[in-house]
């Protein structure tokens, strides 16, 4: 069984409460689950771990070489963390990067990504899909040698 940490980064503990126009009514409890159902599939066990601290995002991280993948919404943080890129690049689990939102049809400082530099990929743009084609990706990712 592959394990897989999932760490999602500032104000997605509001989701369903918070700019419901942008990011809907979905829960991150309610992406959670649809992503263990999905996870199922690939004999991947999950590990959820959720920070509005940039510092507990960069320990998480750095616990990344436990783990054979990690997906990860940064927030906010995405277009301002170096720190945070720096962790990713500082470890050998392929990073995805997920954005509930198309951050290209946002403001200007939202479509500069920082930390996807030290990403494998991004997905943007299609609400809570993004961590499911994540695990998808993962998939592949992990099992090229297959």
């Amino acid at each position: 069984m592959k394990k897989i940490l999932v760490i999602n980064g500032p104000n997605l503990n509001l989701l369903g409460k918070r700019e419901k126009g942008i990011y809907g009514e979905m829960t991150l409890e309610f992406i959670n689950r649809k992503m263990e159902e999905e996870a199922k599939k690939f004999n991947f066990s999950l590990t959820f771990f959720q920070s509005n601290s940039e510092g507990e995002i960069i320990d998480k991280i750095q616990e990344g070489e436990n783990f054979d993948g990690i997906i990860i919404n940064p927030g906010g943080y995405s277009h301002t963390s170096i720190a945070i890129l720096d962790a990713i690049k500082s470890i050998n689990t392929p990073v995805i990067e997920v954005h509930l939102s198309n951050i290209f049809s946002r403001e200007d400082f939202r479509q500069k990504l920082l930390t996807a530099k030290g990403a494998k990929g991004v997905i943007s743009g299609l609400g809570y899909i993004v961590y499911l084609a994540a695990l998808y990706s993962l998939n592949l990712i992990l099992n090229e040698g297959d």
